[in-house]
């Protein structure tokens, strides 16, 4: 089938780890994610269809998924300061640096230079801080999926 790539900006805050729960939660109770969804459309809007959660719970959703993963966030289980599967991690500076040509990527930036997902590997996930006026005003999370 193929691996499928997955973003969303959420509002900043300085805790990733609360960020990235509470963006799981959501998307878990949208029931944005395979198998309530099979392939969850993004980006992720006031207007994406939001059928519901059809599990209990986020891991009998991760594993009525199998191998394909679930093709969204939930997928992804922490934060980490290195990449490994099921976590995200930061994106490093000299990789904001090669890519938008800043330290400090505004949304309008990221939303635009979006190939660099194709160069995550499947089942990892990436966070970047993203700025307005200077100060930081939302994280991205993307990644790819695992199947």
């Amino acid at each position: 089938m193929g691996a499928h790539p997955y973003y969303y900006f959420v509002e900043y805050q300085p805790d990733i780890e609360a960020a990235l729960q509470d963006l799981r939660q959501r998307e878990f109770e949208a029931g944005r994610y395979n198998p309530a969804q099979a392939f969850p459309r993004f980006p992720i809007g006031p207007d994406s269809p939001a059928p519901g959660a059809k599990h209990e719970a986020i891991y009998e959703a991760i594993e009525d998924a199998a191998e394909d993963g679930t093709r969204s966030i939930l997928d992804i289980e922490t934060v980490s300061d290195w990449p490994d599967f099921n976590v995200a991690s930061p994106f490093s500076e000299s990789d904001l640096q090669r890519h938008f040509g800043t330290k400090q990527p505004t949304k309008e930036i990221v939303s635009r230079k979006l190939d660099f997902l194709g160069a995550i590997k499947r089942g990892h996930c990436v966070y970047i801080i993203v700025f307005a006026a200077g100060e930081p005003s939302e994280i991205f999370f993307g990644g790819y999926s695992f199947d």
